[in-house]
């Protein structure tokens, strides 16, 4: 494991080197989207957009900016989001009447819609989904993807007829993670936090964590179960079969882009990072091995390779720059793409290509007849890799602990009574976060790690960025 102080200087320095994100703007916590970055973090905008609109999510775009009255509707959510919050108070040189604020995130911009939406059990569920910037007045010590002030945000929020309908949501929910963790090789583990640490307004909260190269856990994303917490004060009702009005039960799911941080902090090696084949914004690089024998056949048969890759659906770069071959091997090794070809005057006598894989830095030489279906199978192999990898380092980082003072760097497992006294016990020994009991583990007794009263909740504790 890396030291944070180690990592830190590390992702810094790659983020930039990469080209993924370029902090110079001149607000603190609001960097620049560069090309790169912004076609990763495309890539996999679409691959959420792929799985909302094929479970019967609409997507919607509401105004950036919340009236200070409906803000103020939910008092748990200003508790939750009240220092964080940028406020508008004029136009031009005039002074709004009611004050606005930048979305920290969408409840009180939608709901009150929502309950103009929402009218018999008929409308129901509503499912939408929007992909926006956020906003969130942050004070800790801002890294690009990870901690920012500026968020690209995902945010789903479902109406239900019922408790029962709006926890099938949930569960529908985690199928759409599993298969998204899968297409971007993040292993994860599920966590339904602590009350004290659960989103402001929710009934319940399970938090999405990543392990990174610390042995510390980042939240990707969270899933919330609301109830009937936000339907009430925003007047959320629909017309039963029997003519009664009932409040909506609701849920969220939101992820931003620190999905794209821990991607590029979990997997990386010390020539940089190393891109999933589905997440890459460029999936194959071509580079021509140039002498004085037949440059220009080279370079056409690179030209044309290129073209049929492309038509194959991959994402191709043809370096044709004047560098010498090791300089773009560098660059490419760099930015993480996840195969290279190479090709001089002595593979077209051959009638060979060389496929080199960014993860594990093997090269093999492919027959030209056998191109395709050799890209393909090392793409795929290039992907289960990264993922098996890390799901192997995350399994490795996770200790059953019976004592607090036997805590390692990773996630630490124990036995809790369930008590909020105890949690912060734990928290307080440890300099540890409680990321919560672990959503779907076995259920065995064990003895609270505190308080030593038998109890059959188990909890994950680890550091957290």
């Amino acid at each position: 494991m890396r030291s944070p102080e180690e990592f830190s200087d590390w992702y810094q320095d790659i983020v930039e080197k990469a080209g993924l994100a370029d902090k110079r703007y001149p607000i603190k916590g609001m960097n620049v989207w560069t090309g790169y970055g912004w076609k990763a973090m495309r890539l996999i905008d679409n691959f959420i957009r792929d799985e909302f609109d094929n479970t019967g999510h609409d997507e919607v775009c509401f105004p950036l900016l919340i009236p200070q009255n409906e803000f103020q509707k939910e008092a748990d959510h200003i508790k939750g989001f009240g220092a964080e919050v940028y406020w508008v108070t004029h136009a031009g040189e005039n002074k709004l009447d009611i004050p606005l604020l930048l979305r920290p995130t969408s409840e009180t911009a939608m709901y009150p819609i929502f309950s103009l939406w929402v009218r018999s059990h008929a409308d129901l569920p509503l499912k939408t989904y929007q992909i926006v910037n956020v906003f969130r007045y942050e004070t800790k010590q801002t890294r690009a993807f990870i901690r920012m002030r500026e968020i690209h945000f995902f945010e789903a929020h479902t109406c239900h007829t019922d408790f029962e309908d709006a926890e099938a949501q949930i569960r529908e929910d985690l199928e759409i993670m599993s298969r998204l963790a899968k297409r971007l090789c993040l292993p994860y583990v599920l966590c339904k936090r602590p009350d004290w640490d659960k989103f402001a307004g929710a009934y319940y909260t399970i938090g999405i964590d990543s392990l990174m190269p610390t042995g510390r856990t980042l939240q990707m994303g969270s899933i919330h179960q609301y109830r009937d917490n936000f339907s009430k004060p925003y007047n959320i009702t629909y017309e039963d079969e029997n003519g009664a009005h009932v409040n909506v039960h609701q849920t969220t799911y939101g992820m931003s882009e620190r999905i794209l941080g821990a991607l590029i902090s979990i997997h990386n090696d010390e020539k940089g990072i190393i891109l999933p084949p589905d997440v890459a914004p460029i999936q194959i690089v071509i580079v021509p091995i140039l002498s004085k024998v037949e440059p220009e056949k080279v370079t056409a048969r690179c030209e044309e390779l290129s073209e049929t890759l492309k038509k194959s659906g991959y994402r191709v770069h043809l370096d044709k720059r004047d560098l010498r071959p090791g300089n773009k091997f560098y660059d490419w090794e760099l930015r993480g793409v996840p195969i290279r070809i190479e090709l001089g005057a002595r593979d077209m006598q051959n009638g060979i290509v060389t496929v080199a894989r960014r993860d594990t830095g093997e090269r093999v030489q492919l027959k030209n007849e056998d191109l395709l279906n050799g890209i393909s199978a090392n793409m795929a192999d290039v992907q289960g890799n990264l993922f098996a990898k890390a799901n192997s380092s995350l399994q490795d980082s996770i200790h059953p602990i019976e004592e607090l003072t036997n805590v390692q760097p990773g996630i630490n497992v124990m036995g809790w009574c369930g008590t909020e006294d105890c949690g912060h016990v734990i928290e307080e020994k440890t300099e540890m976060a409680v990321l919560g009991e672990p959503v779907g583990a076995e259920l065995s007794e064990k003895k609270c790690i505190v308080c030593g009263i038998p109890t059959m909740k188990t909890i994950y504790v680890a550091r957290t960025y």
